[in-house]
């Protein structure tokens, strides 16, 4: 991918307050095809978010850095980057304006940007300043918002969050300014057990207690993977206003090693974006994504992730259609300049090509649950094609070699006396000469061409006075007879290589499908493993703590999911065999067409 020298808008928030995406951001993902780490940062305004997003990018500026009580940031910005630690992936850096900036007086707004940097994210930075206090968890009520504003199902209810730890990233809480010492009971502590301890909760029912512990249910819940970073000053107070202009010898050593240790673990631990089920994201998809969820989000309605991915696949498999036809036209179209060519040679060609474009088909597309756009893929035309070329070039030579028999025919040449032995001798000469041109694959426009010409047979035959009525009877059928079989065996053989090759690319695309299906079920199986098991660890620091009830509602709301798991995993598992069945159905329905057409074709000729 070439390099971005520096961040473009991705959201703008207009005058109207609308969200908008921006092409040129669009354009530059469409032409990078690589799968992509999204990290996003969100926090309230003037806290640094935007330096930390440039230390990511291994640059010192790009995102802007406000030194005055005004927010810099409007909407989300974004920066592609090759990945500094996984070869073949972009890290996508999104930097949003600040939460809670004064001038717009507006929390719903801020509340879409939260959302929209928690639907594309893969991993979500939440940067404040100062320490984990409970004003700082009460600073994050977006959180406690967020199962308003986004939904997983379109069949869901509004709050219905039981599936956000399938798509919400990691979490990862980054404290600026951090002047405490890390210790509990005069005992160190690392930076997450400083969270934890932050995020536990409160026994009682209380309505104190009960809104003290709902934004830490939340975080707990919505991301059971967590990390914590805290950042000390980075320099003395008087130089803090031009940070972004600071040489590596103006900042304090102790925040540069914090920075490095903080930008390594996002280089290594943040994940590839995926799709709920478990499909790698590139940053075309991203794009897509982007527009799904803001478009909805502008008009009012919840983003839906189930009704963003059924959006997607719609996209993609078109596409990824068009793409596979490209490439199977591509080939066909080198291999049109020598039309016509052999039947084997084309059908050999074909089916090459068939392959590769079902393989260029497989690669892009997803969620193609019944096989509707693989179908797409039959591409039968230049078979046609190199048959009608054929049929052309036959008749344009036959054409010329009967040129001097025509002449002959409307002189009267044939209809002196043994002017049958003379014709005969004739139509003998232009089929040998037509086959040294032709070879065996004209077989078919010959028979045509000799019906034709067993009218003017019949006539000189009957007008020629040498033959006895024995010999003419004889040689009613004789200028025929050697022709029909010939032109039978070869529609037989053609047939034969016609079905053999049906029936080898319909199982090579069936094995493909099989392949590609049981890749999707295997990531749909270590997703739900995946949320199994922060749940399962979620239930075990409730048990810790000796919320026994809460422990309990889990243990049930885990039963739930290991059935609705089940329910998915067979459902799919019904989706695949009816396709396959489907596509058993169209092969058979393929080779049952072609011996239908043939059946035809012979029953026209006897007639």
């Amino acid at each position: 991918m070439s390099t971005m020298q520096k961040p473009v808008c991705l959201i703008d928030t207009g005058m109207d307050g609308i969200l908008r995406v921006k092409q040129k951001a669009l354009d530059i993902l469409q032409q990078i095809q690589n799968p992509v780490v999204v990290v996003g940062v969100v926090g309230l305004y003037r806290t640094g978010k935007s330096y930390l997003m440039n230390q990511l990018a291994g640059k010192q500026t790009g995102f802007a850095l406000g030194s005055t009580i005004e927010s810099k940031t409007k909407g989300i910005w974004m920066w592609c980057v090759p990945h500094p630690s996984k070869a073949g992936h972009t890290l996508v850096l999104l930097d949003t304006e600040g939460l809670g900036d004064i001038q717009k007086g507006d929390s719903k707004h801020d509340t879409k940007i939260f959302s929209l940097a928690v639907l594309l994210s893969s991993t979500l930075i939440y940067n404040s300043r100062g320490t984990i206090d409970n004003k700082a968890i009460e600073e994050l009520q977006f959180v406690t918002e967020i199962s308003e504003h986004i939904k997983f199902k379109s069949s869901d209810e509004v709050g219905d969050s039981a599936h956000f730890v399938k798509f919400f990233p990691t979490f990862i809480w980054a404290v600026r300014d951090f002047t405490l010492e890390l210790k509990l009971d005069n005992k160190c502590t690392t930076e997450d057990e400083y969270l934890e301890l932050a995020l536990q909760l409160k026994t009682g029912t209380s309505k104190i207690t009960t809104e003290y512990n709902l934004p830490r249910e939340c975080i707990r819940n919505y991301f059971p993977s967590r990390k914590c970073f805290v950042f000390p000053f980075p320099t003395n107070p008087e130089n803090l206003t031009a940070l972004d202009h600071l040489e590596s010898s103006d900042l304090l050593s102790n925040f540069l090693e914090k920075s490095r240790e903080f930008c390594d673990f996002v280089f290594h631990e943040s994940p590839v974006k995926k799709l709920q089920d478990g499909q790698t994201v590139n940053a075309r998809v991203f794009g897509h994504l982007v527009k799904t969820y803001v478009d909805t989000i502008s008009k009012g309605d919840i983003p839906c992730l189930e009704n963003a991915v059924v959006a997607m696949a719609q996209i993609e498999n078109e596409a990824a259609v068009k793409e596979g036809l490209q490439v199977y036209k591509s080939g066909m179209e080198q291999l049109k300049e020598n039309f016509p060519v052999e039947v084997m040679e084309i059908t050999a060609k074909h089916q090459d090509l068939n392959m590769t474009a079902t393989q260029a088909f497989m690669k892009r597309s997803f969620k193609d649950t019944e096989g509707k756009h693989l179908k797409e893929l039959e591409v039968k035309r230049y078979l046609r094609q190199n048959q009608e070329s054929s049929k052309r070039k036959c008749e344009e030579i036959l054409s010329q070699l009967s040129a001097e028999m025509a002449t002959n025919l409307k002189e009267g040449i044939y209809a002196e006396r043994g002017g049958y032995g003379l014709f005969c001798n004739d139509v003998k000469k232009i089929v040998d000469d037509y086959k040294k041109n032709t070879g065996k694959q004209a077989e078919e426009v010959l028979k045509d061409f000799l019906q034709q010409k067993s009218v003017d047979s019949n006539l000189i035959r009957q007008a020629d006075k040498r033959l006895t009525e024995k010999e003419k009877k004889i040689a009613e059928k004789e200028i025929l007879l050697e022709q029909d079989l010939m032109s039978k065996e070869q529609e037989r053989l053609q047939l034969e290589q016609k079905m053999a090759a049906e029936q080898k690319s319909n199982l090579e695309r069936v094995n493909q499908l099989k392949d590609k299906m049981e890749a999707e079920m295997r990531l749909m199986r270590a997703e739900g493993e995946k949320e199994m098991q922060s749940k399962l660890r979620e239930q075990a620091a409730l048990l810790e703590k000796g919320f026994k009830e809460k422990a309990d509602m889990m243990a049930q709301e885990m039963r739930e999911f290991q059935i609705k798991n089940a329910e998915a995993e067979e459902r799919r598992s019904r989706e695949f065999t009816s396709m396959m069945e489907n596509r058993n159905v169209f092969a058979v329905s393929v080779q049952a067409d072609l011996l239908n057409q043939q059946v035809l074709k012979r029953g026209h000729l006897d007639c």
